[in-house]
């Protein structure tokens, strides 16, 4: 593999520093820029540099989008996205981008997404319309989340509106929706495809029994081997644990 050229546009100093740092050590050949981490800032030097052979874009910037870079830099680079979010819908990036990888980034997963670009490339990607690809994938990501359900009772059908729910939980292979009020209503669909369908910035996947409303969190607390328990309104039957692995996204995405 010839000498490739890598840009990092990253808001967060340190995390742009250990993506350097990895990248780096994977491939001690390339070279490697890391942008201003803002929209404006990058763009500005889009206008007056080499676009990068590689982009690593964080989808959050501190002042804007990735949608907003891409569309006004319009740069010629394969992009691969970084996200703290991984319910942030990025999964149809993996066919419309290069990869995505999700922070805190983990060297392995890293490299999987630097092999995969190098076996692209040979391929002489990205053809003519990935740009206009990635624009159209980050655009209905803004309008796939799901709004409401249509729940079946026993004499009824009722619509519930998302903004309704506290929690969805599982138990016995079935899913059931526990609203605000403290009503219960079965949900026909696992929990995996509630991630893909509802927005990120709402709903957070504790563990594997239950995704959680942000506005029903009343407050955190330690518990064994560096996992967090959470207390909910209304309450759980169950204590609610989130693993150690998961507790750093679990921070970032309360203080988004």
């Amino acid at each position: 593999m010839n000498r490739l050229r890598i840009a990092i546009v990253e808001d967060e100093i340190p995390a742009a520093r250990l993506l350097r740092t990895l990248i780096a050590r994977l491939r001690p050949t390339w070279e490697i820029n890391v942008l201003p981490g803002s929209v404006e800032e990058a763009i500005q030097w889009f206008a007056s540099n080499r676009h990068p052979d590689l982009l690593f874009l964080d989808i959050q910037l501190a002042d804007g989008t990735s949608f907003e870079l891409l569309s006004q830099a319009r740069p010629s680079s394969a992009v691969i996205f970084t996200t703290a979010y991984d319910e942030y819908a990025v999964r149809a990036f993996s066919v419309n981008s290069i990869d995505y990888i999700l922070k805190p980034i983990d060297e392995e997963r890293l490299a999987e997404a630097i092999t995969r670009y190098e076996t692209l490339r040979e391929r002489a990607l990205p053809p003519d319309d990935y740009l206009e690809t990635l624009l159209d994938a980050l655009q209905r990501r803004e309008k796939r989340f799901r709004t409401r359900f249509l729940i079946s009772g026993p004499d009824r059908f009722l619509t519930l509106p998302v903004e309704q729910i506290a929690y969805f939980y599982s138990e016995n292979k079935v899913t059931t929706a526990v609203t605000f009020a403290g009503r219960n209503h079965v949900v026909d669909l696992p929990l995996s495809r509630l991630e893909e369908q509802l927005d990120p910035d709402r709903f957070f996947r504790a563990n594997r029994q239950i995704l959680l409303s942000v506005g029903a969190i009343d407050r955190l607390e330690p518990y064994f081997n560096g996992k967090v328990s959470v207390s909910v309104h209304p309450p759980h039957k169950e204590k609610i644990t989130v693993s150690e692995e998961r507790v750093p996204l679990f921070k970032a995405w309360l203080n988004y």
